[in-house]
C-alpha cells in the first residue's frame, strides 16, 4: 500500500516540532504505542497541545464523551 504522507499531513494536528512521522500514520501509530501512548490525531486540539499523549489522558477527556 502506498504511503498518503500528502493527503495525511492536511488532517495532522501534531504540533511536536521537527517530528520525522507527521503525515506517516502507520509510523505514528507504532511509535506511540510502542511508549504506551495515543497519536495525537486521538486528541481534541487544546489537549494534543500539552503533548500529554498518554492512555489515562485521553480517557479523562475523551472517556466522559459516551
Amino acid at each position: 500500500m502506498e504511503c498518503k504522507q500528502k493527503t495525511n499531513v492536511k488532517n495532522c494536528n501534531c504540533t511536536y516540532p521537527g517530528c520525522p512521522r507527521h503525515g506517516i500514520c502507520c509510523e505514528c501509530l507504532v511509535y506511540h504505542r510502542s511508549m504506551n501512548e495515543l497519536p495525537a490525531c486521538l486528541f481534541p486540539d487544546s489537549v494534543e497541545k500539552t503533548w500529554d499523549r498518554s492512555v489515562d489522558k485521553f480517557l479523562q477527556v475523551c472517556g466522559r464523551r459516551r
